[in-house]
C-alpha cells in the first residue's frame, strides 16, 4: 500500500510559484519518481477591509484586492523524495501544506 504524499502549494505571486513548482517537477522526473500534477486551482480573488482608526466610527480606506494562486502535487511513493521535498527552505511568499495518506490498492481485497 503507497503512500501518497499531497503538496498543496499557495502564492500571491503566480510566477513565483510556478518556478518553485516547475523546481519539484523536474527534480521528480530527474529520479524517475511518479508525480500527478501540477493541478492549478481556480485563484481566489480576496478584498480585506481597512478601518482608517480601531474604533467603529472611524471610516474606512479602499479595501485591499489580492488574488492567491494554488498548485496541487501528489508524490506517489517515494518517500525519501517526498521528505527532501517537504524539508526544504521554500521562497518567502509561498506556503505549503503538506499531507500524508496510506491508499490500497484496487482489487487488493482490503
Amino acid at each position: 500500500m503507497p503512500f501518497v504524499t499531497t503538496l498543496t502549494l499557495t502564492s500571491g505571486d503566480r510566477h513565483r510559484l510556478d518556478d518553485v513548482v516547475a523546481d519539484i517537477k523536474e527534480r521528480a522526473e530527474r529520479k524517475g519518481v511518479e508525480l500527478k500534477g501540477p493541478h492549478p486551482k481556480s485563484p481566489d480573488e480576496l478584498r480585506v477591509p481597512q478601518s482608517k482608526t480601531l474604533g467603529p466610527d472611524g471610516g474606512r480606506f479602499d479595501p485591499w484586492n489580492y488574488t492567491v494562486y494554488t498548485r496541487t502535487i501528489e508524490i506517489v511513493g517515494y518517500e525519501t523524495f517526498a521528505r527532501s521535498v517537504t524539508e526544504e527552505a521554500f521562497p518567502d511568499g509561498v506556503h505549503v501544506d503538506v499531507g500524508v495518506e496510506q491508499r490500497t490498492q484496487l482489487g487488493s481485497g482490503s
